[in-house]
């Protein structure tokens, strides 16, 4: 409903033309197409009353059908020859639509997919998953059912009706006016049908996503629903969500089913003016019983176009509502971007960071997250992170790759700000790993291998080495060509944590980032990590979330935040002489003799 509102830089018709950039001469041949076909079926009608007038019921008929039978037989012949054509062109018109939809569909799709990949984080807090996939699927559909199907009929029932009027004026201007009477009236229904039927669609938009949206969140997460038995409570949730859908497409459907009948009555009344006034004008001699059969073979010509004006109607206000979602994500543009002047940064960065007075709130939030953070970390030092839960401390790390902007203050990489980099420049030169791990369906090479496609098998086991996975890996059945199921199912999730550390060394990164990325392995394994990571074979700056003293221990810095502000700074020895947070912390994990 809210994206109704929204203004793009163009139409919806404009929108469709500018994606049809490479196909626009087929389209074009596809409409005159439709306008020739059309026309066409108006000689068979005429070639009927003039077999009627010159061979049947003409005052000469008798003499020209025994004089002039190859005039006849002539217009037999066209008759068979004009059906024919019109038929190719009609499967030769189709099949141009079709393809000319199915191109915009495909540009289209990947455009999208394109934007949704380049967007910042604050655009996947306001899109939910079920909401983005009905976007590129069931609206992209109606988008190229509008250029397939709308477009044409509404060419083919103007066309068609268009040409039928001019040749009954031609034939019988006031009999055509007698027909006509009924249109205003059909009219005035299907604009009454588009302003009850509009909100009606856009409604049910929102209803499909929402039921996407229910069946993602559900197979993602089924095995949180099975450890809690909760089947019977989401299939009783799908089906509220899904009743709730088919009940508004029922309602949307009924719309046209209640507007159908009066369509219906007016349409069918025309054969009968027909009757009525034609007689009327059969008797009196002002139409031949030629031009009456021409007129009762081409009334549907006039009746069947203003019956489809509601379907038409109908869908067309199905693509409105799916164009204004999809044009909301093809027209957005992140705030994050490269900027206009950016830094000539080297290949390889050194990794020093510093912030300075910086301050951080979501854009939706009420209170700050972070509030004037400023330290340094020292290119290859190792800086560990602690508090506790909610103080900040993931928000202050997604300030590094630029994620999110700080509200004030500067983050600064190598001395520059990091929004003078350009954001591939910065994040190639950034490992992440997080606790939250998620792996592709793909093999644990392909997972590991990621960052840089291009790395060797070699390396690849070398980076395993380091995050302590390559023991598990190698008892794996096809070792490290074993597929992942996907999100890393089964697999545990220390060894998925080893695997996203691996991944994250891989791109021999100036910065590693580690969200708390051990919290499901063990001690030794642990221990085994903190060792690799202190003789990795290339510089880099390691910023470590951690609970555990062992890992920070043995960090050049620790930082502890408390309601997003740093509480303690110093290492080990340092924040143990300060008996604060600190600690605490340590006395509670390893007892009153490790302090």
């Amino acid at each position: 409903m809210e994206s109704k509102e929204k203004k793009f830089p163009k139409g919806k018709l404009a929108w469709l033309w500018e994606n049809m950039e490479g196909r626009r001469v087929l389209f074009f041949v596809a409409l005159a197409g439709t306008l020739v076909y059309n026309i066409l079926q108006l000689t068979i009608p005429f070639m009927s009353q003039k077999i009627v007038d010159e061979f049947i019921s003409g005052e000469n008929a008798a003499a020209n059908l025994a004089n002039n039978r190859s005039r006849f037989l002539m217009l037999i012949g066209l008759m068979v020859g004009v059906t024919l054509i019109r038929v190719l062109v009609v499967y030769m018109d189709c099949m141009a639509y079709e393809h000319v939809s199915q191109k915009v569909l495909y540009r289209v799709r990947n455009y999208l997919f394109d934007k949704i990949e380049r967007q910042d984080m604050k655009f996947y807090n306001e899109f939910r998953t079920g909401d983005l996939m009905t976007r590129v699927t069931g609206d992209l559909d109606a988008v190229r059912h509008m250029i397939a199907w709308v477009i044409r009929s509404v060419i083919e029932s103007f066309a068609l009706m268009g040409a039928t009027l001019a040749y009954f004026f031609w034939m019988n201007w006031s009999m055509t006016l007698w027909l006509l009477a009924i249109a205003p009236f059909i009219l005035l229904i299907i604009l009454r049908f588009k302003n009850k039927v509009r909100p009606m669609h856009a409604l049910l938009r929102e209803k499909l996503a929402d039921m996407n949206t229910d069946a993602q969140e559900n197979i993602s997460g089924n095995r949180v629903v099975k450890a809690f038995a909760r089947e019977d409570y989401e299939i009783n949730k799908f089906e509220v969500a899904n009743v709730d859908y088919s009940q508004t497409n029922q309602k949307t459907q009924m719309v046209w089913i209640k507007f159908y009948p009066y369509v219906e009555t007016c349409a069918n009344l025309m054969p009968l003016v027909l009757m009525l006034v034609g007689g009327v004008y059969l008797m009196n001699g002002k139409m031949s019983m030629g031009e009456y059969v021409a007129f009762s073979g081409l009334i549907w010509a006039i009746a069947n176009p203003m019956r489809n004006l509601g379907n038409i109607m109908n869908e067309f206000q199905r693509f409105s509502a799916a164009a204004d979602k999809v044009m909301e994500i093809y027209y957005s543009t992140p705030e994050i971007v490269d900027p206009e002047d950016p830094y000539d940064a080297p290949e390889r960065l050194n990794g020093e960071i510093e912030f300075k007075n910086v301050s951080f709130q979501f854009p939706d939030g009420t209170y700050p997250v972070l509030k004037d953070i400023s330290f340094k970390a020292e290119a290859g030092s190792t800086v560990a992170i602690m508090g506790e839960t909610g103080c900040g401390k993931t928000s202050l790390i997604h300030l590094i790759p630029r994620f999110y902007e700080p509200t004030s203050g500067e983050v600064l990489v190598d001395g520059v700000n990091v929004n003078r980099y350009r954001l591939k420049q910065l994040r190639k030169n950034i490992g992440l790993a997080t606790q939250d791990v998620l792996l592709y369906s793909d093999t644990i090479d392909g997972n590991i291998a990621y960052g840089d496609s291009h790395i060797s098998k070699e390396e690849v086991v070398k980076f395993a080495r380091y995050s302590q996975a390559s023991e598990f890996i190698a008892k794996m059945p096809e070792g490290y060509e074993t597929i992942v199921g996907e999100r890393g199912v089964g697999l545990s999730g220390g060894q998925k944590q080893r695997i996203s550390l691996a991944r994250a060394l891989a791109v021999r990164p100036s910065i590693l980032i580690l969200d708390d990325t051990t919290s499901a392995v063990d001690m030794e394994t642990e221990k085994e990590i903190q060792k690799s990571l202190r003789n990795l074979d290339f510089g880099c700056t390691k910023i470590i979330i951690a609970q555990r003293i062992s890992t920070t221990k043995v960090a050049d810095k620790i930082i502890v935040l408390k309601d997003g502000i740093i509480a303690e700074e110093g290492n080990h020895n340092e924040l143990i002489a300060k008996k604060g947070y600190y600690y605490e912390l340590v006395k509670l994990q390893a007892g009153e003799e490790a302090v």
